[in-house]
């Protein structure tokens, strides 16, 4: 009853998202979205003696803050759904280990955070619970790490690389509250491009976040001038480029309202990042901080977020595998 054409669903009981929190590392913070988030770091440990022990820390540190903000006591939570880059995810795992609440851990590479809403979002609206805490998070030096070269060697980056966001956002959804709401959740299927340069996930995911795109407007019967904004997760400058031409190939121009969060969180000219951001943390930071703020000041009432992953791992690059995409999108709206 619920699902519209192909591959959308329409919320029955449109999902509230009471608030949010976001906390960033030290290149975030020289970046031009600073003053949207709720804590700016000077240092990518933060007192911790591994990268990996300090991105526990973000997602632990962005949880609390987020739950504190609702003013919802932890015991009144139903879920927890976070994700993040590391093996196994151990950033959310292990920095939420004292949570206390029933704990899923959820895996979509970039994509991870709205995929995280979209299962909280399905949760409420299915009656399974009342309030839900979603959340996900990235860190240059452990990505970096994980996916290309260890940073003591120095490799010099190439120019369609983009930089792995040092961040966590959260999002508390809930089936009361005055919004905005989540509306509609188009999940994503796995398209693969045959693109095989770990350097270039722009190009890699474009092509997932075309079908999920071009899904979501054909079974919704929506233009893109539907939404105030349409917002990608970290395609970057290259893949933001590739996605407005593929766009023009189906028939929908998508150039005026459209951008990405990974070129939005970084100034390119100024700090050397490339293409842009990436990670499980730069859409999660983004939204929960910029395009929420923008949302409750009423310059946006309706939004299409889109993210993106490349679902490898160091082993598929290793063996020539070509890079899967994936992308999930949800349409926020300020009234049900």
């Amino acid at each position: 009853m619920k699902k519209v054409g192909n591959g959308t669903y329409m919320l029955e009981n449109p999902v509230a998202i009471l608030n949010t929190a976001s906390i960033v590392g030290p290149k975030e913070k020289q970046g031009p979205l600073n003053k949207y988030f709720d804590k700016c770091l000077d240092d990518e440990f933060w007192g911790e003696e591994t990268w990996e022990k300090a991105e526990s820390k973000f997602v632990k540190e962005t949880v609390n803050l987020a739950i504190n903000k609702s003013g919802i006591a932890s015991k009144d939570f139903d879920f927890c759904f976070a994700g993040d880059l590391i093996n196994q995810c151990i950033s959310s795992s292990f920095g939420l280990r004292e949570l206390n609440i029933p704990f899923f851990g959820v895996f979509g590479a970039c994509s991870t955070f709205v995929e995280s809403n979209i299962l909280g979002a399905m949760s409420i609206d299915g009656g399974f619970a009342t309030n839900v805490v979603c959340a996900s998070s990235s860190h240059f030096c452990s990505a970096e790490k994980q996916f290309r070269f260890p940073l003591e060697l120095g490799n010099q980056r190439a120019p369609a690389s983009q930089w792995t966001v040092t961040a966590s956002g959260a999002s508390i959804l809930s089936n009361n509250g005055n919004g905005p709401f989540i509306t509609a959740l188009t999940p994503g299927k796995i398209v693969d491009m045959g693109i095989k340069d770990a350097n270039n996930m722009g190009a890699a995911m474009a092509g997932a976040a075309l079908d999920t795109l071009i899904t979501h407007l054909n079974d919704t019967g929506r233009n893109p001038s539907y939404y105030d904004a349409i917002f990608t997760g970290d395609l970057g400058h290259i893949g933001k480029d590739i996605l407005i031409d593929l766009s023009k190939t189906k028939g929908f121009n998508i150039k005026s309202n459209y951008d990405d969060c990974g070129v939005l969180i970084f100034n390119k000219e100024k700090q050397d990042t490339h293409s842009g951001g990436s990670g499980c943390g730069c859409i999660a930071s983004v939204f929960s901080g910029y395009i929420y703020q923008k949302i409750l000041d009423k310059e946006l009432n309706k939004v299409l977020l889109i993210a993106t992953g490349a679902l490898m791992n160091a082993t598929s690059s290793q063996q020539g595998e070509s890079i899967p995409g994936i992308a999930h999108a949800i349409s926020i709206e300020v009234k049900k």
